[in-house]
């Protein structure tokens, strides 16, 4: 996997991947637009989507309607407000869930990958070239 990272002005910072762009912007008080998501805010979009995946593919190989079925994540700063000490990821089921499944839908949002990455990060190397 390939991605190319653009500057199109600005604070701006685009990603080009697999024929989409993926815009980011810092907000008005980091000198940016607020166009787009910060970084760090898709970095945190992609914990949730992907939980989110695990359980709509569950719910959806049982039969087990989604209306209604919804993921929240909440963050928790470290002390004076700076960094991230905590991650928190809710499944919201709707009345009629299956009551026999919400320990399993639990079970498989916590298998998803972006959230093994984090606990067993890789290696992250850095390099420069002349184009």
């Amino acid at each position: 996997m390939e991605m190319e990272v653009v500057f199109p002005g600005g604070k701006k910072v685009d990603v080009h991947y697999n024929g989409f762009v993926i815009p980011t912007d810092q907000d008005r008080e980091s000198g940016g637009e607020g166009s787009a998501p910060e970084p760090f805010a898709l970095f945190l979009a992609a914990l949730a989507s992907c939980a989110g995946i695990y359980v709509l593919s569950f719910c959806e190989t049982r039969g087990i309607p989604t209306a209604g079925l919804k993921l929240v994540q909440r963050t928790i700063s470290g002390p004076e407000g700076k960094g991230l000490a905590r991650i928190e990821l809710e499944v919201v089921l709707p009345p009629e869930f299956p009551e026999k499944y919400e320990k399993a839908v639990l079970r498989v949002a916590d298998q998803c990958a972006v959230k093994r990455a984090i606990l067993n990060p890789p290696e992250i190397s850095l390099s420069a070239r002349r184009a």
